[in-house]
């Protein structure tokens, strides 16, 4: 072989290894699913920028996998169809025990707690006063707007389930015109999105015309889930490189607007299945102690 032939082999050589460098060892393809939003024009109008961020934090590839509901985004994790879900804490808990699904980061929410809010000219101060009257919370199944105004009744020692003269469950513009109305004594709401939603929009009555009665802790996060099929040390991976790349990865997510604005100011963090519990004791106060079906679906 002579000098000017050696001298390539070992540049290419060389570039191969340089290549194989900065290439993922082992790039992966992985299906990815969003509860709550149905139809892939959807995903991608909503999430297409987070896929490309975090196909840029990991060098794997994410395909969507649009799904119906929750039920079927449990179902297409048993079967190994999906690989990965971003979905709310009330939901988790479920796929979590259909599924065995695991943790991958959580994705917070500022603000995210739930409260009762009452007219301020109303005689109810407090939650126990609530007893034997008519209250309004949003769908049947939500984390803020059901499962966390029940757990806070709960908490001040109104039984939700027993303790009422009737619940109804509704959307929360109209709960807010049955407040003001009196057809409902209160109602139990996301805070935050109430107050930056419905009655920051509402110009008929001052923000003083309403009283908080009572608000709980902040809930656990949104988060990703990884289907129990996956590879362990790839999950691990996909988290790391997540939070590693956190300031993209918000960005990608706030950046589209519309339902994606209750994430602003958010961080992307790991979590652990137990940060959950309070949301499994949350399911036991409603009757569903077993957290094997989504409630309201």
């Amino acid at each position: 072989m002579g000098t000017t032939m050696r001298i390539n082999t070992i540049i290419a050589a060389g570039a191969l290894a340089l290549t194989a460098a900065v290439m993922p060892a082992s790039a992966e393809t992985y299906k990815l699913a969003i509860t709550d939003v149905e139809g892939l024009e959807r995903l991608q109008t909503e999430w297409g920028a987070f896929k490309a961020a975090m196909e840029a934090a990991t060098g794997d590839t994410f395909e969507f996998y649009p799904v119906s509901n929750r039920t079927a985004a449990a179902e297409s994790l048993r079967a190994k169809r999906v690989d990965f879900v971003v979905t709310g804490p009330a939901e988790y808990v479920v796929i979590n025990k259909l599924t065995n699904a695991t943790t991958v980061v959580g994705l917070s929410r500022p603000d995210y707690f739930c409260a009762w809010v009452v007219m301020a000219d109303s005689a109810v101060v407090r939650p126990a006063d609530l007893k034997g009257t008519e209250v309004a919370m949003d769908d049947i199944g939500s984390t803020s707007g059901h499962l966390c105004p029940s757990q806070l009744l709960a908490d001040y020692g109104v039984d939700p389930l027993n303790d009422l003269k009737g619940v109804v469950h509704t959307t929360r513009a109209v709960a807010h015109e049955a407040l003001k109305r009196g057809d409902v004594a209160a109602i139990g709401v996301n805070y935050m999105s109430w107050v930056n939603g419905i009655r920051g929009k509402d110009d008929s009555v001052p923000p003083g015309s309403f009283r908080v009665i009572a608000r709980s802790g902040d809930l656990p996060n949104d988060l990703m889930v990884a289907g129990s099929h996956g590879d362990p040390a790839a999950v691990d991976a996909i988290r790391a490189a997540l939070v590693g790349d956190k300031a993209a990865i918000v960005e990608a997510i706030v950046s589209v607007g519309g339902e994606n604005d209750k994430y602003r100011g958010m961080d992307i963090v790991a979590i652990e299945d137990k940060a959950y519990d309070p949301v499994r004791a949350m399911y036991i106060t409603i009757g569903h102690p077993e957290f094997s079906d989504f409630v309201g679906e």
